[in-house]
């Protein structure tokens, strides 16, 4: 009796695409061009997508003309309805070469969300849709950023969402990768747009990429990190304008005696708050950050002193400026938090490397680098895995170029 040969299951691929790579029609075109060769070579794939660019910020000021505040749930079904542009189109192109495909919204696929408006958090995902789709050779055209709460109503995931729900859906489906395609060809040792030696990284430990995201790396969004980890999802940061590997972000990647710097993150348009005269061993600053944290703004910073008097200072964006210093305002009513103070116009500037840090001379190259230049340091803050510090955000340029070169970051 002849054998019959069983052909392995073809690979599935969750693969995102930013809102520079879907951000207008002829850039629709070469994507559903790269799908269709993908599809043709075997390959089975889910594709997320985000509004087209521009998209999202031009729904939020259509919103903002209504209302100033508006309803938390009725902005994220107005900002929602950009992706669904794109998918629809999208899908429209993927036909129109042959293939079957169907756009389908976060609410048909059934991300499942908790009910916190416009930076909802994915909670499950459900499969069975997508996976008999897979089935009949039809490709899922998803709707990133966006999912339904427990009453049906539509949630977002905040800016960058559609990272997350690629991740998540990969995790479901148990992806054999999840590709990330931006406007860049990889992750970078730093931003080529401050120093152009900057290299791309073959790979980086999510320990590391999970840094550099919170402390301002655009290329992936630190919630979509997290969940990768969480979940064991492969994944890999790719251009959709260039072929090449780009970057895969490793599992358990071993630290050694070499441990280096692999990569300088910064966060522009940053301000100081400092509390000088708090008193001494009382809950104000506990109160300060726990009020924070329930509105939703991240405190990037955190340097507290203490003698007669506590002295503390954070950073934070300085679009939250306005809103923070009215928050705190309100608090002083109840709590001693003394003169407020706040000073504009300031950067964070972050190395990242696990392990890196617990080196006494990483630190003293620093602050020796930025000392031969005259840059101030405002604050700092360390840890294993991080070392950032705080100074006028005109000296940006001129400090991540020293440090990049002083680490031999462009020779990587």
């Amino acid at each position: 009796m002849a054998e019959v040969e069983v052909k392995p299951k073809a690979k599935l691929y969750v693969k995102k695409f930013g809102g520079t790579s879907v951000g207008s029609i002829e850039r629709i075109e070469v994507i559903a061009d790269q799908v269709a060769k993908s599809f043709h070579n075997g390959q089975r794939q889910v594709i997320v997508l985000s509004a087209m660019a521009g998209e999202t910020n031009r729904l939020f000021a259509l919103g903002a003309q209504i209302d100033n505040q508006p309803y938390s749930r009725e902005m994220d079904m107005l900002v929602s309805t950009g992706e669904q542009v794109s998918i629809a189109l999208m899908a429209m192109a993927l036909q129109k070469r042959g293939l079957k495909a169907r756009s389908l919204t976060g609410d048909q696929v059934q991300v499942h969300t908790n009910s916190q408006y416009g930076r909802a958090s994915i909670e499950s995902v459900d499969t069975d849709y997508i996976q008999g789709l897979l089935q009949q050779e039809t490709i899922p055209v998803v709707a990133g950023f966006q999912g339904r709460n427990s009453q049906g109503d539509v949630t977002t995931l905040g800016r960058g969402g559609s990272d997350t729900t690629a991740v998540a859906l990969a995790a479901a489906l148990e992806a054999d990768e999840c590709q990330i395609y931006t406007d860049v060809a990889g992750v970078y040792t730093t931003d080529p747009n401050i120093e152009p030696s900057a290299q791309k990284l073959d790979c980086i430990s999510f320990e590391e990429m999970l840094e550099m995201a919170r402390l301002g790396a655009k290329v992936l969004h630190p919630d979509s990190v997290a969940y990768a980890e969480r979940f064991g999802v492969s994944l890999r940061v790719l251009s959709s304008f260039e072929a090449g590997s780009g970057t895969l972000i490793e599992f358990n990647r071993q630290t050694n005696s070499d441990a280096r710097v692999a990569g300088i993150a910064v966060s522009r348009n940053q301000v100081i708050i400092n509390l000088p005269d708090l008193e001494a061993g009382s809950d104000g600053y506990t109160q300060v950050f726990q009020n924070l944290a329930q509105i939703g703004v991240n405190v990037d910073l955190i340097a507290k002193s203490q003698s007669s008097v506590d002295n503390v200072s954070f950073t934070l964006a300085a679009s939250d400026l306005e809103y923070v210093l009215a928050k705190l305002d309100g608090l002083t009513k109840t709590w001693p938090l003394g003169k407020i103070h706040y000073e504009t116009n300031i950067a964070n500037v972050s190395l990242v490397g696990d392990g890196v840090f617990a080196k006494n001379e990483v630190a003293a190259k620093v602050f020796d680098t930025l000392g031969a230049l005259g840059i101030q340091v405002k604050l700092i803050s360390t840890a294993d895995i991080k070392m950032s510090v705080v100074i006028d955000e005109k000296h940006l340029h001129s400090a991540v170029r020293a440090l990049h070169h002083a680490f031999e970051l462009n020779k990587v």
